[in-house]
């Protein structure tokens, strides 16, 4: 077969066949990735990189099968299908399909390895040799990163090994818990230069929002994130990733609107094998984005939603409850729903059952603590602690929600001293981990609840550097907002308090029926703001 190098143009390829799987492959971005495939084989390929870098999982399996198809012996393409079956950053990992792909080419990595015609073939295929080898998920995701150093190194100039090079640093970082954020900026730095040189490249727009994805470093990242919602359109998770940059800046509307396309973009890609798709992840950003804007009803739109889904997945799979998509719809219910309690503070009670999730339990303490129910706030203590002791290593964020729902339960009994050691501990678990990335969890943000508390304390002056530290894990946050205000109010900093108060008017625009609404409208203009 006659192979030669190709260059990707994907913004408007067509694919063969008429009908909805057209759209599948428009606009998908643009690189290059020579081979030693040609034609048709090599188009396929190309499209299945695409999907690839987008996490396109699904379509991007079927283009590295078609390319297969058409050349039985081309090497790069049962390579690229190994890289389809598993999220780099977000999953154990699982050898077993990608050894099934690989096995497909030849049933020996030697053997494999003789197909790859060029050098530089024979790298990117000895690496995956690695990453679906012998080993545990970390010390494979180490090998792998070390061996695709080596590939750059040897290629500096090669845009995919760059490319690639980069999501295994990333996925590296991952697995091996690296709470510095060394891999992470070297990774970033790699596809940050590769974007100022292709703006539509997918890759590079992608890993920069992975790379930066943190409150100190987003910023690096918005352009790409903008760039990126634009660049992929046909597959759900492009254009709900750069909403973990925008939610990084509080850019509500954003947040909101993308995760709306998100949606809609799984929801036409359903499929028998997936059948919960990209949906419910969208469906969870979505709602936490329109809680911020006080957008109640949309709010409770985006659970019903998922109840919906959770409901069609059951029949739709086949399957009793617990089925794999459906499962993952009705196991973010709960959680919507608490979300939906705590950050409108309509506050609901629900019976505690060895049902109950740790995120409901959560709710249902903040919300018996807020309305003097201090029997109930006991009970869910009581859960959480037992909670969070199970396991070998026990639940690190029930342990984090037991120790906030405890602070409540001594604030409540008048043991103050108590409540802020409780917090001071639930304060360090947090701050020893990860920085946040995405939606607040546990669904009260610990900073913001202890400002709250020192507030109810009478200590509104130790309340503001709570506050003040939330913003900067979670910026933009309403409650936050209204905590600082109320703070720099008591301690009689009028300005700081009309600034505080300002921003979230501009949040909350048009939401004049909230209560927090029309105290910053009294306070702005009792001080001349408005």
């Amino acid at each position: 077969m006659n192979r030669a190098p190709a260059l990707l143009l994907i913004a408007g390829l067509l694919v063969m066949g008429p009908g909805p799987a057209q759209a599948q492959f428009d606009n998908v971005g643009s690189f290059e990735f020579p081979t030693s495939a040609s034609g048709e084989a090599q188009q396929h390929f190309l499209r299945g990189v695409a999907f690839l870098h987008s996490f396109g999982w699904i379509q991007a399996r079927e283009q590295f099968r078609a390319a297969q198809g058409i050349d039985p012996g081309f090497a790069m393409a049962y390579w690229g299908e190994s890289l389809a079956y598993n999220h780099p950053l977000f999953s154990g990992m699982d050898p077993t399909e990608p050894g099934r792909a690989l096995e497909r080419l030849a049933p020996t990595a030697r053997e494999r390895l003789v197909k790859a015609p060029t050098e530089r073939e024979k790298g990117f295929l000895s690496a995956v040799e690695i990453l679906w080898g012998e080993g545990d998920r970390a010390e494979r995701s180490v090998r792998y990163m070390d061996a695709m150093g080596q590939l750059y190194e040897q290629y500096p100039n090669d845009t995919e090994v760059a490319t690639f090079y980069a999501l295994s640093l990333l996925s590296a970082s991952v697995a091996t818990g690296d709470l510095t954020q060394r891999l992470n900026v070297r990774a970033g730095t790699i596809t940050l230069n590769l974007f100022e040189q292709n703006r539509n490249h997918p890759g590079a727009a992608h890993y920069t929002i992975h790379a930066f994805d943190s409150p100190i470093l987003a910023p690096l990242s918005l352009e790409a994130a903008y760039r990126f919602s634009e660049i992929a359109p046909a597959v759900a998770h492009a254009i709900h990733m750069p909403t973990h940059i925008f939610i990084q800046h509080g850019m509500w509307d954003r947040v909101s609107s993308n995760n709306e396309s998100a949606y809609t973009a799984a929801r036409e890609l359903w499929r028998p094998d997936d059948p919960m798709g990209d949906a419910v992840h969208p469906l969870d950003w979505g709602q936490y984005g329109d809680l911020q804007l006080g957008d109640y009803r949309k709010a409770r739109l985006w659970i019903e939603r998922l109840e919906s889904m959770a409901l069609e997945g059951r029949f739709l799979e086949g399957g009793p409850r617990g089925a794999p998509g459906q499962a993952r719809a009705t196991s973010a219910i709960p959680l919507l729903k608490a979300r939906y309690v705590v950050e409108t503070e309509e506050w609901d009670i629900r019976p505690i059952t060895s049902e109950s999730s740790m995120h409901e339990l959560l709710a249902t303490g903040l919300s018996a603590a807020r309305t003097g129910d201090q029997a109930t706030v006991t009970l869910a203590e009581a859960a959480l602690t037992e909670m969070a002791e199970r396991g070998p290593n026990g639940n690190r964020n029930a342990r984090i929600m037991a120790k906030q729902v405890g602070a409540l339960l001594h604030a409540g009994m008048g043991h103050g001293s108590v409540a802020t050691g409780l917090m001071d501990e639930a304060q360090a678990i947090v701050e020893a981990g990860a920085p946040p990335r995405g939606a607040a969890s546990p669904v009260k943000p610990v900073h913001e609840l202890y400002g709250e508390i020192l507030l109810d304390l009478d200590r509104p002056a130790d309340a503001i550097e709570k506050f003040e530290t939330s913003l900067v894990l979670f910026a933009n946050r309403p409650r936050s907002l209204l905590g600082l205000a109320r703070a720099y109010a008591q301690t009689g900093n009028r300005e700081m308090a009309a600034k505080a108060y300002e921003q979230l008017t501009e949040v909350w625009a048009g939401r004049e029926s909230f209560d927090g609404f029309q105290e910053a409208r009294r306070f702005l203009a009792a001080t001349g703001q408005q």
